[in-house]
């Protein structure tokens, strides 16, 4: 079994493209393509169909895939603990974060790492709470900074702050300018929020569902870009949290009013794989990003 060659078929069935997996591997897409060919002969049929948009897995591709991804899990665990036979932290720790949490939380653990343990290496990935939740489940990453909207940790999460929701607008929207604004004064508002599926849409769609609201959702995207520009530009209402509202403050001019009755509250959480080993470097980690979050 190669190694190598499993990464690569893993990465290309969760970026959907070969193009997109040389760009993660910075190569090139033949070079991918000769690996996929390898894994294929070895395998004696197509592990993927080629499509206008990208590759899709073929029977052979599904039925394979959880076994590929238990050996690699199984795998990357007993390199682990050789590595990590002693208590020194080394090696690399695997990140999942959210875009709105990942600055400035991240790139200050970066510079603390770099003086108190410069053996510790990062792998970030950026995603949206499901994407978050499925490498975690899949043990493609080791950690996970992500939104919870249970007051109450579960599965050993730690809860590092709890974040207020805001009511987005442009500069000038009267209903805005107060500091706070009532959750039933959201109702029809022409509203642009996260692609479905998405545990803050369902928060959201609970919350409405509780209170009697009927949301008018207009538009629906992930990027926090996109979202402002809509806001500002064409007079939509977005719904975010304060480190959101901050990189969104970043691209144009908007306003906020906190929500009220109810709050809509969510927790960042720090979140563990529940496959593999817990290594040194992973503890030294957690421990780093709690010390952090307090001070931020």
């Amino acid at each position: 079994m190669n190694y190598a060659l499993w990464k690569t078929f893993l990465d290309a069935v969760e970026l959907g493209s070969l193009s997109k997996v040389a760009t993660l591997q910075n190569t090139n897409q033949p070079q991918i393509s000769r690996q996929i060919n390898e894994l294929e002969a070895v395998c004696g049929g197509r592990l993927f169909n080629r499509t206008g948009r990208g590759v899709e897995l073929t029977d052979l591709g599904q039925h394979l895939l959880p076994k590929i991804y238990a050996w690699i899990n199984v795998t990357d665990q007993f390199n682990n603990e050789i590595l990590h036979s002693t208590d020194t932290p080394v090696g690399t720790v695997r990140i999942a974060s959210l875009p709105s949490t990942a600055h400035p939380l991240l790139t200050t653990l970066y510079k603390v790492l770099q003086q108190k343990y410069p053996l510790i290496k990062l792998s970030v990935r950026e995603g949206q709470g499901v994407h978050l939740e499925k490498w975690l489940e899949e043990g493609n990453v080791d950690l996970a900074l992500l939104y919870r909207f249970s007051p109450t940790p579960k599965h050993g999460d730690i809860y590092l702050a709890e974040a207020d929701t805001y009511l987005v607008s442009c500069a000038n929207d009267p209903l805005t300018q107060a500091k706070e604004i009532e959750f039933k004064a959201i109702e029809h508002l022409p509203l642009v929020t996260f692609c479905r599926p998405s545990n803050w849409r369902n928060f959201l769609d609970h919350m409405a569902y509780e209170y009697g609201l009927n949301l008018n959702i207009v538009f629906e995207a992930d990027s926090i870009s996109l979202q402002t520009h809509l806001v500002a530009e064409n007079g939509l209402y977005s719904l975010l949290g304060p480190q959101a509202l901050i990189k969104a403050s970043q691209y144009t001019a908007v306003n906020a009013a906190k929500i009220v009755n109810p709050e809509l509250k969510r927790y960042i959480s720090l979140s563990v794989s529940k496959h593999g080993y817990l290594t040194p470097a992973c503890k030294a980690v957690m421990e780093e990003i709690k010390r952090i979050a307090d001070l931020l």
